[in-house]
């Protein structure tokens, strides 16, 4: 049976394990094997690492990190940065790497989310939507954008969600970087708007600060993958660098209770 899953999700910086906030000034936090190494003891559900200088700066994946990461890694590993080809897509792949997340490339080559399904299977093909919330008086909207918060597209994210689905992806990364680092809890009014579209699995990225934080997301949205970033590499008020996750109880019985009042709520709504 299908269950929430709870992320680490490492961000990358030149080879270095990296927290930024709304990805400005990369702070280093440590050694991304070692976090690993840390993650594969905890027993964490899923890991998502993502390289946020290989697109910025235009360079290919580093193989040679990955490679490491892959071999020490014992939970599934979803990677993402600088990948624009079904070539480097499948190099991945071979180096064990469960999943493959596009960005950019995927909102700039129409086709490429279709050739990587028929490259490696839909189950490895991840497309990562990084979400700008633009604030007005009366409204809030919602535009994609790429390259660190650099570059902005004048596609609608929803409806680039639901051709995502159409060509064959497998899981869709909702990425709120107006939440980056901010520890105050997802965006859920930007839940909302993506769970009446969602026919695959989705995970959401940014401003998780707790693990009520995560209960609140599997309250409102039942069976979905729940990342993080400074949650699980910061303690406490001071922001301490330590690597933690919950344990496997408190994993438990944060999506059992969690899921229960969901499936209630979709009882009364009948």
């Amino acid at each position: 049976m299908l269950r929430p899953r709870i992320i680490p999700c490492l961000l990358i910086d030149r080879g270095g394990l990296v927290k930024t906030q709304f990805f400005k000034n990369p702070k280093y936090v440590g050694d991304p094997i070692n976090a690993v190494k840390i993650f594969n003891e905890k027993e964490a559900d899923e890991l998502i690492v993502l390289d946020i200088s290989a697109t910025k700066n235009s360079q290919s994946p580093n193989y040679n990190l990955i490679e490491k990461l892959a071999a020490e890694c014992r939970m599934p590993l979803c990677y993402g940065g600088g990948v624009s080809s079904i070539n480097q897509v499948s190099r991945l792949i071979d180096m064990g790497v469960e999943k493959v997340a596009v960005s950019s490339a995927a909102i700039t080559q129409p086709t490429l989310i279709n050739e990587m399904v028929k490259a490696v299977g839909s189950q490895s093909v991840v497309v990562v939507l990084d979400i700008f919330k633009k604030k007005s008086l009366f409204s809030t909207n919602y535009q994609l954008c790429s390259h660190n918060c650099k570059k902005f597209y004048n596609t609608d994210p929803f409806l680039f969600l639901k051709k995502c689905q159409m060509a064959g992806a497998g899981e869709i990364l909702i990425n709120s970087v107006n939440d980056d680092g901010l520890m105050k809890g997802y965006d859920l009014n930007l839940v909302s708007k993506v769970k009446s579209l969602a026919k695959i699995p989705i995970t959401f990225l940014g401003g998780v600060g707790s693990l009520h934080h995560i209960e609140k997301l599997i309250n409102y949205f039942g069976v979905v993958g729940a990342a993080a970033g400074s949650l699980f590499v910061f303690k406490g008020k001071y922001r301490a660098v330590l690597i933690n996750y919950p344990t496997f109880q408190e994993k438990i019985e944060i999506c059992s209770k969690a899921l229960e009042v969901y499936n209630r709520n979709l009882e009364t709504l009948k």
